[in-house]
């Protein structure tokens, strides 16, 4: 799910160069997933055994293909926190309180319930707001396509429906339908030690503002691409990049705006069961429709922030 601004009206797209070297630095990431799977295809298949690290949160936004074995359960807490924009002081959080369950090796459904604090005070065109609210209730499907044990690379397909009872960026009540479709893929670079991740995603979302009736209809599209590093058992550090475009119209009909973050994250593991994943992202160039680019702090945050805790069963 996605931050959203109401005053940003679609304009024109007009070129800027950092936005398309954003775009080649994720590409040259996927062609160095695509190049070393050739390279270490026989020596990373089984080198080390790969099924022992599991790569769904080891990239920090960004995510691994894995989902877990037939019959695996785990509840997860992943709060993320979006601060920074222009005019005032605006910062919130959301928690993702989630329970899963692998049906097979391939298959795993999740049912997410997601609350939010709102700190919001002289923000351009967003009320003032201190308070927590019921953000959404979801459940997230994913099937998992290609296993990294017996393939160059782990693909998983996921989808999560979700319905909203609070405006995302401003915590306004709010009626709200969408869904997140995602392609998540990854590659063990150096087996048991270098990991890479590479996501694509889409979200359409329709929302409804009780105290107005207005309706609004807009979309996401992102690109994501991360490193992670084994540099002690069960501890491993990286980075990530992602390339955030928001869209008026369901079907990314009126360009409205871009961002491009960079960070680092970390990952580790206590025992077989438990782990804690941490990311911290920074818009380091965007740009709202219709101008020339520095940041978009419209659409989008100025710092993004990610804890997950965990724990497998």
């Amino acid at each position: 799910m996605f931050s959203h601004c109401w005053s940003v009206r679609a304009l024109p797209l007009r070129k800027a160069p950092r936005g398309a070297l954003s775009r080649a630095i994720l590409l040259t990431v996927l062609a160095v997933l695509v190049a070393t799977s050739s390279a270490h295809g026989a020596a990373g298949k089984r080198a080390d055994k790969t099924g022992e690290v599991d790569t769904e949160h080891m990239f920090g936004f960004t995510e691994g293909s894995d989902i877990g074995e037939a019959g695996e359960k785990e509840l997860e807490a992943d709060s993320t926190g979006r601060f920074g924009k222009l005019g005032g002081s605006y910062n919130t959080v959301a928690t993702a309180l989630e329970a899963k369950y692998s049906f097979s090796d391939r298959f795993r459904l999740s049912a997410v319930a997601t609350v939010a604090y709102y700190d919001i005070t002289g923000v351009n065109a967003i009320d003032d707001r201190r308070q927590a609210a019921l953000q959404s209730v979801s459940f997230d499907a994913r099937f998992r396509l290609f296993d990294r044990e017996h393939a160059p690379f782990g693909l998983t397909l996921s989808v999560e429906p979700h319905r909203g009872f609070a405006d995302e960026m401003g915590g306004e009540p709010a009626d709200q339908y969408g869904a997140e479709f995602r392609v998540l893929a990854d590659r063990e670079l150096i087996p048991g030690r270098l990991f890479a991740a590479f996501n694509v995603s889409y979200e359409p979302e329709q929302t409804r503002l009780r105290a107005s009736g207005e309706t609004l209809r807009e979309s996401m599209l992102g690109i994501g691409a991360a490193i992670a590093l084994q540099v002690m058992p069960n501890v491993f550090i990286g980075a990530e990049a992602r390339d955030l475009r928001h869209y008026d119209g369901l079907g990314l009909n009126g360009f409205a705006g871009q961002a491009f973050y960079i960070g680092p994250t970390f990952y580790a593991t206590f025992g077989e069961r438990y782990f804690v994943s941490v990311a911290w992202n920074v818009q380091v160039w965007g740009a709202v429709a219709g101008t020339s680019g520095a940041l978009d702090l419209d659409n989008f945050e100025r710092h993004h922030v990610k804890l997950r805790i965990g724990a497998r069963f």
